[in-house]
Formats: C-alpha cells, structure tokens, sequence
C-alpha cells in the first residue's frame, strides 16, 4: 500500500451505524408524508377557490347581460343582493316571473357543484326549483336540457306548470306536444321526459345534455337510471357548464341509495369531492345536498291547513314529509333510534368501564366487529367498529387484535354458526380466529335467539324514566357502518318480530349478540367500580369462551 493510500485510509470517514440510517430514513418518510399532507390540503384549497370562482364568474355574467337587456335572465335573490344599488335599480324596473324563496330554493338555483340533490319535507319548492333551473342558460342557442319524472301522468303536472312560467320568462318559447320539448328563440331545447325503468332510460343513450333533471329521485329503487343519465352530460360551449339536478322526499323506495349517495357523506349545504376512475385518469366531481323544510314556502305556511294536514300524519310519515327526516322509514324496525339522541361525538372511555366485543363473520358479504363500553349504569357505548369484505377469518382475527391493542377487552362474542366445520377436515371460522390469539365465545343459539335480541336493542334504545332520560344504547358517530344500515332495517313480512334477513344486516347482528350478552335486567354498577384484574386464564369465570 502507498503513502497516499494510507493516508486516504486514515481519513475515510467510518461507515454509518445502521441505526443512524434508520432512523434518518424515518426522518425523511415523515417528512415526506407531511408534505404529502399539505400537498393534498392545498390541492383541496384549490378545488374549493376555483368554484367560488366559477361561481361568482357566473353571478357577473348573469348581471352583465340583464343590464343588456337583450336576453331573458333568471336572477337569484342572493346574486341581486350582492349587486351595485344601480344594478338593483335596473332590476327593480324589470318584469319578475319567478322570484325564489330565500333560503334552500336560492341556494338550489345558485348551486355550482356538478350535481345537487334538493331533498326533504313537502311543499318546500322543489318543483318549482327544477322547473326555473334549467332556464338560466336558455339564451345559449347549444343549452340542451332533459328534465325527467318517473311515469308520463306525473310528469304532465311539471308540464303544465311549465306552461304558464316558459312563456312568460321567454316570449316567443314554444311547447311542442309531440316531441314534449319547449323550444326557444335562441334555439336552446328543454325536453320533457319519463324513465319508469333502465328500457325507458336507453332512449337517450347517445343524447347529449347539458343539464338533466330528475324530480322525486327517491321513487327509483336503484342508482341505476341516474348513474346512466350521467353520462349523456356533455357540452361544447365552454360558457355553459353541466349540471345534474335531483329532488325527492324520503320515505320512498329508492331513500337508502339517495342518502348513501347525497345525504350521508357530508353536513348539509356543504360541497363534497367524489372522485371518479376514467379511462383518462382520475377526475373529480362535486355533489351537494340541500335540505328542504315546509317552513321553506312562504305561501303554504301563510295558512295551517297544509301543516296541520301534515302534522296530523302518523309518527314515521310525519317525520319524512313534515320534517324532512332521512331517518325514519315506514316499516323501519327500530322507531325508537333518533340520530340526534343515539348518536354521539367520540370522548375517551373512562379506565372504569368495562369493554367487550361482538362480530359476525362474512367474507362475500361484509364483516362486521363492534366494540362496546359499558357505564356505571349499564348503558351500553358502541365505540369503534370493523366492517370488512373479503379476507380471511385468520386476517380479520389480526385486524381485531391490532386495533384493541394495549385494550383489556374482557370477551367476545362471535356469530355461534362460525363454529360449525366447511368440510370434513380442518379447523372451524371460529377455531382459525381463536389459534391467532383473538379469543371468542359463541352467541346465543337458543331457537328464539333472534326475537329475544332483538327485543334487547329495543329495551336499550328506549329513553330512561329518569330525569335524565337517556338511552341504554349509543352509537360513536364513528361507527359509519352501523349508522348508516341501522336505521334502514325493515322488518321481515312473513315474521314481523324479526328484521328482514335480505337486508345489510351484518352491522346489526353483531350489535344484537353484544346486546344478548350484557341483559338490561342485570345490575352491573358496583361490581364494576371494583378494580379490573387482567384475565389470566382463557376462559372467564362468568362469562366463558
């Protein structure tokens, strides 16, 4: 070796513990993640400034060519009362056709998201709202609009509605019958149409729109008609954006889907993103929902023979049509649930309490696991749950003990059936769970199990005679599964004391086995201010696995 290899060798810097690598490769992945983060909150930003944007570019527009006086505009109150006191003037001097109500009807014609869904009580002006929506682009010679009912007799009403507000908004409009299409002076169309089933819908395949309509959505039993009128929204003129518009009220049919799809993903009146696969990448549409009470419509609440028609309804259907409530169904089985009640913001469970968990097992159909707290009063808390599809018993097993880390959970319940064998060799559902280490027992199967837990959660949901008036049953608003299926449960017509078993009922069945094994008969109060030793053994003294 020369000199000057050694010397080199000597001021070789050393090589890196591994440690130090470690943790300097932590160090940038959280700090990638983070940018990650603001990346992503910045993109949000973005989206949110470019439909302000795009909506106040608008409102200028619509002023713009009303003080031209050249074409027919619809004005919103809420564009009017942000304009100059010149503005006004003029507008003041102007004929009005149709002047919305202030609140959800304004804020229905002002709506700038991709598709806005109407939706609530009777007689809040929904009707109306689509009728009037559509014109805002009618001096636009390429506005082509498509509004839809579900049968021909109820969708003749809109057209005779229609025929005393066209003509007046747009003089010189024309009524086709047989085509059943207003036409314009600009050469704009709006084509009055019905869609009972997907064979009526395919008659507008190939047509393009740039606003389609469809009033009282709820009445479809699927989102099937809808997702396929979406794609017939096209335009070629950049002023003229497109825009998909709905109503309805609840208590219909098709009420599951429309509120999975507008009322459940965010607050009411808030924008929401909706990201959608294409084959030309990933793009992203807005969706709103806006509420509708009677309070709404000035002109049936002048006089209380609609709200008292209303009102006079029984529990469930005054619910819907008087109060707009997304949560009460005809034939619900649980009448009792009330969000605003049952349903709880996230706190930390006290030390005190004592925890448990319930599942049932599916893997073509959803599993589902919940985990419950419960009080010094026996009252019970949902405070998480898993709701899964398609993984293994072994994988679900882990998911389970990953998320109740460092938890005592003092047992679990598990759907009884998953102890029977598939097959002549190997280990049970239930025995594959328990050789990962998450433990169970096997619910109640006696032969009237189902009734009995079923009267359970009613007993539960009921509010106390107390002063307090609380329930023995509520739900963490995380739990979005459980929500979003409980409510909607119907009741089984061959045997009314049970739920009908063809709906999504895997969120319940495991509320219903955690419910059977804590009875509300049984005083737990004292007992449980007693200091909780971890169980040692695996099968519990009281309990048992």
């Amino acid at each position: 070796m020369s000199d000057l290899e050694k010397e080199l060798t000597v001021v070789q810097p050393p090589k890196p513990k591994r440690k130090a690598k470690t943790k300097a490769r932590k160090s940038v992945q959280e700090i990638l993640s983070r940018s990650r983060q603001k990346v992503a909150t910045a993109e949000q930003s973005l989206r949110s400034a470019k439909r302000s944007a795009d909506s106040l570019k608008g409102k200028y527009k619509t002023i713009n060519a009303a003080l031209n006086g050249k074409e027919t505009q619809i004005i919103e109150q809420n564009i009017i009362d942000t304009a100059s006191s010149s503005v006004k003037q003029h507008i003041a001097k102007q004929d009005v056709v149709f002047q919305p109500n202030t609140g959800p009807q304004t804020e229905f014609l002002a709506s700038a998201e991709r598709e806005v869904f109407y939706g609530g009580a009777r007689g809040g002006g929904k009707s109306y709202a689509m009728l009037v929506d559509p014109l805002r682009y009618c001096h636009k010679e390429s506005h082509r609009a498509l509004l839809l009912r579900r049968t021909m007799p109820e969708l003749r009403d809109l057209i005779n509605h229609s025929q005393r507000l066209y003509s007046k908004a747009y003089p010189g409009a024309k009524w086709r019958e047989q085509e059943k299409e207003w036409r314009f002076p600009s050469g704009a169309k709006i084509e009055f149409g019905y869609a009972e089933n997907m064979t009526d819908a395919l008659r507008y395949q190939g047509q393009s729109y740039t606003w389609i309509g469809i009033d009282e959505l709820p009445q479809y039993p699927s989102p099937d008609i809808y997702n396929f009128l979406r794609s017939s929204l096209r335009s070629v003129d950049t002023e003229i954006p497109v825009y998909m518009r709905s109503t309805g009220n609840p208590g219909n049919i098709g009420s599951q889907w429309v509120r999975e799809m507008f009322v459940d993903p965010a607050v009411p009146n808030t924008a929401f993103d909706i990201n959608i696969d294409t084959p030309g990448g990933l793009k992203v549409i807005t969706r709103r929902f806006i509420p509708a009470k009677l309070q709404d419509n000035p002109y049936l609440t002048q006089t209380e023979d609609y709200y008292i028609m209303l009102a006079s309804l029984p529990e469930v259907q005054r619910k819907q049509f008087l109060d707009g409530d997304w949560d009460a169904f005809e034939d619900s089985s649980f009448p009792e649930f009330n969000k605003s009640v049952h349903v709880v913001d996230p706190f930390e469970v006290p030390k005190g309490w004592q925890k448990f968990r319930a599942a049932d097992w599916g893997y073509a159909s959803p599993a589902c696991c919940l985990w419950f707290a419960i009080d010094y009063d026996n009252h019970l808390w949902i405070y998480r749950e898993l709701y899964t599809k398609k993984i293994t018993a072994d994988v679900f097993a882990r998911k389970v003990l990953m998320l109740e880390k460092d938890e005592y959970i003092r047992y679990g319940v598990l759907d009884s059936s998953t102890w029977s064998r598939r097959g002549d060799i190997g280990p049970s559902i239930a025995e594959t769970m328990i050789q990962v280490g998450c433990q169970w027992r096997p619910s109640d199967r006696t032969p009237r199990s189902r009734i009995s837990g079923k009267l359970e959660i009613h007993k539960r949901l009921k509010l106390s005679d107390d002063k307090k008036k609380e329930p023995g049953l509520r739900f963490f608003s995380t739990c979005r599964n459980l929500i979003r299926t409980f409510p909607l449960l119907p009741l089984d017509e061959n045997n009314p004391e049970d739920i009908n078993t063809d709906a999504e009922d895997h969120a319940y069945d495991a509320l219903r086995y955690g419910c059977m094994s804590r009875p509300i008969h049984t005083k737990y109060a004292e007992r449980f201010k007693r200091p909780i030793k971890p169980m040692q053994e695996m099968s519990d003294r009281i309990f048992g696995y």
